[in-house]
């Protein structure tokens, strides 16, 4: 089975759209419970205090240890029975990190749509099964006559988790999950371009606008007029078309929200900030250029 063999397949599997649809409003719900404490461990587990997915990164600890664990039971098998020691707490280390990374990655799923849910959900319960294969392997160490079968265990283990690992590869490079989508190729304007007549933008409002092949958020609040780039940094959604706060815009897609004043988020799921645009009036018309503050 190929590479899109194996991903249309997931992708056609109807229950895992059940699964989802089951799943995730009962985890969201459960952050939105929690009130502003939900929200600010809900903001923790997405890594918006890091300006970069948390995921990810807790994601190399089980890989790493279990990978050195895979090494080490391998000298073993060999004769070598030196490092068995060493075998086993990779195990724990790498079971204390899939917890982690397990909490941090279902609170970035409850994010997600369509296909990218599908697979997300997949590449869980795959990493879900390695979890639960290397406890298994864990448990089975204490006893020397069962040490063959925990290694066993562990190394049907390693392989599920290599299978969940090349799914998260697909969800980051192919379907671009947890990537910025404010970065692009097309450059941000350096000087000011008009965009629009201030008198076409009224107080209270927002409206998409082009600065080149650039989608510009213009926002007017209170007076104030403020621009960041249209494309949520999370997953692409259109800033203009959400809501207008105090201050603040929020994604109509996944409820991230950014400061209008810097770009900064202030909730997530979103954790890189929105690239924000000097503003001027100059002859009735409303200017931009990308802002000096390296936003971008």
């Amino acid at each position: 089975m190929n590479q899109k063999t194996a991903i249309d397949f997931i992708e056609n599997q109807e229950w895992l759209d059940e699964a989802a649809n089951a799943i995730q409003p009962v985890i969201i719900g459960a952050f939105k419970a929690g009130g502003e404490a939900g929200q600010k461990i809900k903001n923790f587990l997405h890594g918006t205090w890091l300006g970069h997915p948390l995921h990810p990164a807790l994601t190399d600890v089980p890989i790493g240890s279990w990978t050195v664990a895979a090494v080490l039971d391998t000298i073993e098998l060999t004769g070598n029975k030196n490092y068995k020691s060493g075998a086993d707490a990779a195990i724990t280390i790498g079971i204390a990190g899939a917890l982690g990374s397990a909490v941090s990655g279902l609170t970035d799923w409850t994010a997600t749509t369509k296909k990218r849910r599908k697979v997300g959900l997949v590449h869980g319960l795959l990493n879900l099964t390695a979890t639960c294969l290397y406890t298994t392997s864990a448990i089975l160490r204490q006893r020397s006559d069962s040490r063959r079968a925990a290694i066993t265990f562990a190394m049907i283990g390693y392989g599920v988790t290599t299978v969940a690992a090349y799914l998260g590869g697909h969800l980051v490079f192919d379907e671009q999950t947890g990537v910025n989508h404010t970065a692009t190729s097309v450059e941000y304007p350096t000087h000011f371009i008009a965009v629009l007549k201030e008198s076409e933008l009224e107080d209270n409002t927002m409206k998409c606008v082009n600065a080149g092949q650039i989608p510009v958020l213009l926002a007017k609040k209170n007076g104030n007029i403020f621009a960041l780039a249209n494309t949520c940094s999370h997953l692409g959604g259109p800033l203009a078309e959400g809501d207008l706060l105090d201050d603040c815009v929020r994604c109509p897609w996944h409820g991230s929200v950014f400061s209008l004043k810097d770009g900064s988020v202030v909730n997530g799921p979103a954790t890189e900030p929105q690239p924000e645009f000097d503003v001027r009036i100059n002859n009735g018309w409303i200017e931009i250029k990308l802002s000096g503050n390296g936003n971008r």
